[in-house]
């Protein structure tokens, strides 16, 4: 019922989201702003689409995601926390909270991820007119009708004090506002040793250095290992009075006289003069991973005359500067919904990689020692196993000059480490997942010819990780073709991934190879690596009978092969099972079999590099569409067994985690895209609305949602480093890409509506195209791309033999 309720209400505050952004755009317009170049920023537009922008999407369900105040790609992710700990709170702040009581603002959160850790440096405005706790952290109730959040501003009322509390950032100093009520005992928590989920602090810090200043630090372990933040507190007013405590987790806290305190657990309550009837205090609070004064370098570049206003204005503009390249002209209200999923995909896309290094560069490197990035921005926070597939080829469109900051941030890392991220955070590699993903990451940018990093050494780099053999099963799968996989969870030198790391593999590999042929390598060295990238054959099995019900209740065949965990004698494990998760379903104990997350349904078309080759191996095209077609339009025979993050499922399909992602897009491959069109709008349909609930999966630092913003354009990276789209069903009448060099590509979708899904004809800058297909340059030069949409599918459009998207292997 609360649920329920509460859904209404975010509903009904949709409808004043858009007053109240028109409203804070009427007042930052009249703000003054800094001569400091970091902060001089134009006045927002008239039409805002920030006002799209509903940033509690996702925080409701699965997708984990946080509400709170950043700018793209912010070092700084200042948002709410309203749990304690818990699946429901990874982010730091769950919508449907049964309790509905803020415990603070801290100033670190992942997006969309399955893992907790962060929530640094907890802020929380307090006064005498609640003791409210929730664990041994000071609460107040809170509900939604007074709560705002779009992109760079949050606010919310808490009730008990009666405190409005208000969070904006630049990209590495977040500025809280909070208005107080009279009262005679109003103080401002600063809390270092707060903590959540995987986070444990191992020391913090506070000196209060004058009235209105603090500093300190807050060292951490958890999923990354080794954090460190440091951070400078000041104040708009001075604050009267202040206590310092130090304590044990679990232990009351012991108050310690003078002017520091250091601990693993340390806390500051400072009081203000709060007499008048509304008494505003600003709060800006910079950070840095390398030192104190690194965090005193970033107040002064980017808060040193800036006000929270200003700051709002600003983060306000950096937001629109990045949803205005992609624009969508209608004013039909009938894709008033789709536009508030839009741009909030946009807008979640673009949260991650976050910004690592200080204002002067420096910054705490992966190899645990200080480094300094020349001349570029570096990023970290590379969900790889994620973002490779949709989002950092989203960034090629919308932001190719990021995109070179981000590969000169993954050869750093392979400068202090050795190896390029697997799933790097904070200046640590978490290891997080399977696969070598920064290699087609890195191919995407040399192939769409991006940035001017140093290509040698993006190839040696590549090349360097993928021969590797610290890598889990690497040894294997080089002298094997295959990493093992055991009968018995734990068999020594097996894998319970071990299926899904030769697929995974196999697609860096190709991302190698192509590299090393376009930049005149050795033809030995082009030849390993292609042969590398064919390892996907070596975990088939051509025998293997898998059946499925007809719909008259008869067992009938699937036609061709899977992919089958290969024990290390080369045998493949026997009864195989495409939705078998567990190796006995009955023991959840019991490891997987063979697969991440998933099972052989979802993993059945993972050779984006050469989905021709799959079709043969499969035994044609019309083996290939009858496997799509059961993939889709049959369930699974027991639910009770389905793999972890199984949500949004149509039939076996799973849009709610990564492997199966692109297969919506294969009927393309196989002469039939009507049937893409089709299926994606049914997936879209039960994955995405405008509600917290409106991500059906963990997010995943955009990727989720950047699936989304492809789709809704139009079409989608199967294989994301080949510069190749596959059409797949546009969204809106129109929509245009504005691109550099003042170039834009519009996408037009004749008569699209909820039941016009089908492309009927297609022209690109007026010629016919009847290919299921258009490439990166295509887009990139900028044109028009026009659909005419109905009803009913045009089963001849794009359905020659030629008509297919190249394989990826096209690019060898």
């Amino acid at each position: 019922m609360l649920r329920k309720a509460l859904l209404r209400k975010s509903l009904l505050r949709k409808s004043l989201l858009a007053v109240s952004i028109a409203a804070v755009l009427g007042t930052l317009a009249g703000c003054d702003s800094s001569d400091d170049e970091s902060t001089v920023i134009n006045a927002p537009p008239e039409t805002s689409l920030t006002q799209y922008v509903d940033t509690t999407i996702g925080t409701g369900g699965l997708g984990n995601t946080y509400p709170g105040a950043t700018v793209p790609h912010g070092m700084i992710q200042l948002s709410p926390d309203n749990g304690v700990s818990g699946w429901d709170y990874i982010s730091g702040y769950f919508y449907y909270d049964d309790l509905q009581q803020m415990i603070g603002f801290s100033h670190t959160h992942l997006s969309g991820t399955g893992a907790g850790d962060m929530y640094d440096l907890r802020v929380m405005p307090v006064n005498s007119r609640s003791d409210l706790l929730r664990g041994n952290k000071e609460a107040s109730e809170f509900d939604h009708e007074n709560e705002t959040a779009t992109a760079g501003y949050y606010q919310v009322m808490l009730k008990d004090y009666e405190i409005n509390a208000e969070l904006t950032s630049t990209e590495r100093v977040g500025f809280h506002r909070y208005t107080f009520p009279t009262d005679d005992r109003s103080e401002i928590v600063i809390d270092p040793g707060h903590t959540m989920n995987w986070d444990l602090p191992t020391e913090t810090m506070i000196r209060v250095v004058d009235h209105q200043t603090l500093e300190g630090y807050r060292m951490s372990e958890g999923w990354a290992a080794d954090q460190r933040e440091y951070f400078v507190i000041k104040f708009s007013k001075p604050f009267k009075a202040h206590r310092l405590f130090a304590y044990s987790y679990g232990e009351d806290g012991t108050e310690i006289p003078g002017n520091q305190v250091k601990k693993d657990y340390t806390r500051a309550y400072l009081e203000f003069e709060t007499t008048a009837a509304k008494t505003e205090i600003e709060v800006k609070v910079a950070m840095s991973s390398v030192s104190i004064d690194g965090a005193y370098k970033n107040l002064a570049a980017e808060a040193q005359d800036l006000d929270f206003e200003g700051a709002h204005k600003r983060a306000t503009v950096l937001w629109e500067k990045e949803l205005e390249k992609v624009e969508i002209p209608t004013e039909d209200e009938r894709f008033n919904d789709e536009k508030r999923i839009f741009y909030t995909a946009i807008y979640h896309s673009l949260l991650g990689p976050t910004l690592h290094s200080d204002i002067d560069g420096q910054y705490k490197g992966a190899d645990h020692q200080t480094q300094k990035a020349e001349e570029f921005d570096r990023y970290d926070t590379f969900s790889l196993w994620d973002t490779y597939r949709a989002a950092h080829p989203l960034y090629t469109i919308l932001e190719p000059e990021r995109v070179d900051d981000m590969v000169k941030s993954m050869l750093a890392h392979y400068d202090e480490t050795g190896l390029l991220p697997v799933w790097s955070l904070k200046g640590n590699e978490t290891n997080m997942m399977q696969g070598y993903h920064a290699l087609p990451v890195i191919a995407d940018a040399i192939i769409k010819d991006i940035g001017d990093f140093d290509r040698e050494r993006a190839y040696q780099a590549m090349a360097d990780t993928a021969r590797n053999e610290s890598i889990p099963g690497m040894t294997q799968y080089i002298n094997d073709g295959y990493v093992h996989y055991g009968i018995t969870k734990g068999e020594s030198d097996t894998d319970d991934w071990a299926a899904s790391k030769t697929l995974e593999y196999a697609y860096d590999d190709w991302s190698v190879a192509v590299i090393a042929k376009r930049l005149g390598k050795d033809e030995s060295e082009v030849d390993e690596f292609f042969n590398r990238a064919d390892n996907w054959k070596n975990q088939f099995d051509d025998n293997v009978v898998v059946q499925h019900k007809d719909e008259h209740g008869n067992l009938i065949d699937i036609p061709g092969g899977w992919f089958v965990p290969k024990l290390a004698d080369g045998s493949f494990i026997p009864d195989f099972n495409p939705e078998q998760y567990h190796r006995d379903d009955s023991d959840q104990d019991s490891g997987s079999i063979g697969f991440s997350e998933s099972n052989g349904w979802h993993y059945f078309a993972s050779v984006p590099h050469n989905i021709d080759g799959l079709i043969n191996k499969l035994g044609g095209p019309d083996v290939m569409e009858k496997r799509l077609d059961l993939m889709f339009g049959t369930e699974p025979k027991n639910k009770d067994h389905l793999p972890i993050f199984s949500t949004g499922m149509v039939g076996q399909y799973v849009q709610g985690n990564e492997p199966d992602m692109h297969v919506p897009y294969l009927f393309n491959y196989v002469q039939s895209p009507w049937k893409t069109q089709k299926w994606l709008n049914e997936v879209i349909n039960v994955c995405y609305d405008d509600t917290p609930e409106g991500i059906c999966g963990n997010d995943d630092y955009g990727q989720t949602s950047a699936w989304y913003v492809f789709s809704a354009m139009g079409f989608y990276p199967v294989n994301p480093a080949n510069s190749v789209y596959a059409i797949g069903k546009p969204i809106f009448p129109e929509l245009t890409l504005n691109l550099p060099d003042n170039k834009s590509f519009t996408v037009i979708a004749e008569n699209v509506s909820d039941e016009n899904i089908y492309i009927q004809s297609a022209t690109l800058n007026g010629e016919v195209l009847d290919r299921s297909w258009i490439s990166h340059e295509e887009i990139m030069n900028g044109g028009e791309l026009k659909f005419v949409m109905y009803n009913e599918p045009n089963k001849n459009w794009a359905s020659a033999p030629d008509s297919v998207p190249p394989s990826g292997l096209s690019e060898s």
